[in-house]
């Protein structure tokens, strides 16, 4: 047997001049720029016999690319050559032209393509948007107040208070202490928003006699003890309760939003009860500062605020108006089924209270594909910033936006009711819609360099980034309406620290429905709505009013009987007769009774004519 014969490996180029002489015609050897780019074929492949072959036509408007015929040979499915022939040792073979690329959204499309504009979501509101509310009565601030801080969630916060400070001094704490009433909390609230629209640098200079600290109010109400007092032993939840939920902590039934509940889930039901939002509604954060040592503060880097506890809102878009919250209380001990921000979106819609066919917006955090097509099955549109790592979010580069394109360039794919975005502004942004369509010819004023020189112009915006900076804004409304007169004051208590928010969502909410109230039923006594400092100062006054309507001087039972537990109406001592509660609410003030329930100690009308009692506990 003879040895084997050494085989000198050939180079490339003597590999394709080989070729050439086969195929008698010159063989094209550039590849493709980039990855996303067609594959540059030579004539000669018209002519080996592929029938079925037809090149692109560079006059094509749609730049579909090839597919391969399904009659391809078996050769050419192991990778061979469109020749036929098994390419040589060290040549690379063709690159496949890619499928995807032909079919819909499979590349980013220019400025001057037309898009379709979907059909919008159909308005169905479970209610009539705006105020839910009887609005043929006169609404006072007092009475939109009390839309949140129900009579009920008044008398639990007393009980829990009085039962705190109890508690404390049977602890050996040592201070002054008298029952809190109705009108001692009435006033204690007065105060506490009177301290939002009047600023110290100290809680004591309220009190201080000196110039330029000599204020009448509140020393003229109540005393800085007592209302330091209040302040101490403030506590919204029952404090032997507290001690049960305390014991289950590290385990699943342990409930860390406990000490805030009976506020806590009154005002978000109150939110939802009495406002339906118009059509277009928006998510994002919310961060109340601390500075408290505990698990439940947050750190946000990218917010104003980087320290604090962490609110989900969902506000309307036009008046900033709190919908729906919940407080983010830190990672679930329990699996989900989806992220954060999908279950998110989905707690706080509350579609059975809400409807359908509503736009709603939202940022990075939110968006996704997998989100949007499935509020799209419930009939919600949506529109909001999308991050490129996202799952769905297209990854092809063919004909994408350069970085270095003008300002006002963008690119977009439709894949089904999803739109893809990229425009360039000062940087690039990406969105994803299901309501707009790319490019309507709407246009907006940026600065751009020209020539050296900063000029102002006109570029073009995709339509949803102009809805989405018109409608993103709602819940930074209801957050700067917030700060403008926000009662929150420095303490050591977590609890104590929402307990002045809740206050302020409460507040901010009546402001709005008066303000909505106002456009639905012209007040001939009022010729224009209270701004949000004289909706303040008007409140506050008609608190101490309340305050001083409400004190009982019906005697208190006996230390021995415990407090009564059902409404009965009884009647003041002597000729004494006080403002009906009812009708002071409903903007009547001069109607005086000599009733009023035992165990709300509010007066209230009852007679043959009049039976106020029966209308104030049916709506309470």
């Amino acid at each position: 047997m003879s040895d084997p014969v050494s085989v000198k490996p050939h180079t490339v180029e003597e590999v394709l001049t080989e070729l050439e002489k086969d195929a008698g015609t010159p063989l094209c050897v550039n590849d493709s720029s980039s990855d996303e780019e067609d594959l540059i074929l030579s004539d000669y492949a018209v002519d080996s016999g592929d029938s079925d072959y037809r090149p692109p036509s560079s006059e094509s408007d749609d730049d579909e690319d090839f597919t391969p015929s399904s009659a391809t040979s078996p050769q050419q499915k192991r990778g061979c050559s469109p020749l036929g022939t098994p390419p040589a040792p060290g040549v690379k073979p063709p690159k496949r032209l890619r499928l995807t690329d032909g079919e819909e959204g499979g590349r980013w499309r220019d400025r001057d393509e037309e898009d379709i504009k979907p059909d919008p979501p159909k308005f169905m509101p479970a209610r009539t948007p705006g105020p839910t509310l009887d609005t043929s009565r006169a609404w006072s601030p007092i009475s939109l107040f009390h839309l949140f801080f129900s009579a009920s969630v008044v008398r639990t916060i007393i009980r829990n208070t009085n039962a705190n400070a109890a508690k404390r001094k049977q602890a050996g704490m040592k201070f002054k202490w008298e029952t809190l009433t109705v009108k001692d909390f009435y006033t204690f609230l007065a105060v506490v928003i009177y301290t939002g629209l009047v600023t110290v640098h100290h809680r004591s200079d309220y009190w201080r006699k000196m110039w330029p600290y000599n204020f009448p109010f509140p020393s003229e109400k109540m005393s800085r003890d007592r209302f330091e007092a209040i302040l101490w032993s403030l506590h919204l939840s029952n404090p032997d309760e507290d001690e049960d939920n305390e014991k289950k902590r590290n385990t699943p039934e342990y409930d860390r939003l406990f000490a805030i509940k009976p506020l806590y889930t009154e005002i978000m039901d109150a939110c939802k009860a009495h406002f339906q939002p118009y059509n277009n509604v928006s998510i994002d954060e919310r961060t109340v500062a601390t500075k408290a040592q505990m698990s439940l503060k947050q750190h946000m880097k990218h917010k104003p605020t980087k320290w604090g506890y962490k609110f989900f809102v969902l506000a309307d878009s036009s008046t900033g108006y709190t919908w729906n919250f919940f407080m983010y209380t830190g990672k679930a001990m329990s699996p989900r089924d989806h992220s954060l921000s999908y279950s998110t979106v989905m707690d706080l819609m509350s579609f059975p209270l809400l409807g359908s066919g509503y736009t709603l917006y939202m940022d990075s955090f939110y968006t996704s594909p997998a989100l949007f097509t499935d509020l799209s099955a419930k009939n919600i549109g949506c529109c909001g910033t999308i991050r490129k790592n996202r799952v769905g979010f297209p990854n092809t580069q063919t004909n994408d936006l350069s970085r270095k394109a003008g300002r006002g360039d963008m690119r977009w794919i439709r894949s089904g009711r999803l739109l893809f975005v990229k425009w360039m502004d000062t940087s690039e942004v990406t969105m994803c819609s299901t309501v707009h369509q790319a490019y309507s010819g709407q246009t907006v004023m940026r600065k751009v360099k020209e020539a050296g020189l900063w000029q102002v112009k006109s570029v073009p915006v995709p339509d949803c980034v102009m809805d989405y900076n018109q409608n993103m804004g709602g819940v930074d409304l209801s957050d700067a309406l917030i700060g403008f007169y926000s009662v929150r004051h420095k303490t050591t208590k977590w609890y104590k620290t929402l307990f002045y928010h809740l206050l302020d969502i409460s507040v901010v909410n009546s402001y709005l429905l008066h303000r909505e109230l106002f456009k639905i039923r012209q007040n001939p006594t009022q010729t224009k709505p209270f701004t949000h400092k004289a909706f303040m100062e008007q409140l506050a006054k008609e608190m101490l009013e309340f305050a001083e309507g409400s004190a009982s001087t019906a005697p208190p039972p006996p230390h021995p009987h415990p407090p009564p537990t059902t409404c009965m109406p009884m009647f003041f001592d002597s000729d004494i007769r006080k403002h009906c509660r009812r009708c002071l609410d409903a903007g009547i003030p001069r109607v005086k009774t000599a009733v009023y329930c035992r165990m709300c100690n509010v007066p209230l009308c009852l007679s043959s004519k009049k039976n106020c009692f029966k209308e104030w506990h049916d709506r309470n």
